[in-house]
């Protein structure tokens, strides 16, 4: 990308956002900044317990990482955050007017199997549903393109940066 973005990776649980995202921004040479990092502890006590977040919960996660893209705003860097609906990312479009979303999208199986795989995370696969039912894919008018995520890692990061890189073409 010739003009440094903030980068959103957004899309469901167990996409890949906290394992593309850092591998992203190295690629671009700007700083990642995890999503989940963000959340209050109230929001992380929910979801372990396995209820999904309601929008008031989200609003002060979203505008803790709108907060954090503004002050990148014009140095660039990358940013997770789950962003599935289209009031998310015009709430963090608040904060960050120049923000680009990565929407990492893939087969619902392919992603149950990777969540299934993961230790040490707070987010349990019975959530899946109520990810993929909140969804709202990104709109034309929406700064931002999709990727999706089977492959390899490192896979899905080149495919990503050639995506980013046509938006400033």
């Amino acid at each position: 990308m010739s003009t440094p973005h903030v980068v959103v990776v957004m899309g469901v649980a167990g996409t890949g956002k906290t394992t593309i995202g850092p591998l992203l921004a190295a690629e671009l040479g700007v700083p990642y900044a995890e999503g989940d990092d963000f959340h209050p502890a109230a929001n992380v006590a929910k979801m372990s317990s396995g209820t999904p977040l309601d929008d008031d919960d989200r609003r002060p996660w979203l505008d803790a990482i709108g907060r954090w893209a503004h002050g990148r705003a014009g140095l660039g860097g990358v940013v997770s955050s789950s962003a599935l609906k289209r009031i998310y990312r015009d709430r963090l479009r608040d904060g960050a007017p120049d923000a680009v979303f990565l929407h990492l999208t893939g087969d619902r199986a392919l992603i149950e199997k990777r969540m299934a795989g993961r230790t040490g995370h707070f987010m349990p696969t019975a959530l899946l549903d109520s990810q993929f039912a909140t969804l709202q894919p990104l709109q034309a008018d929406e700064a931002g393109v999709s990727v999706d995520v089977s492959g390899t890692p490192e896979e899905i990061t080149q495919r990503a940066v050639a995506a980013l890189r046509r938006l400033d073409s």
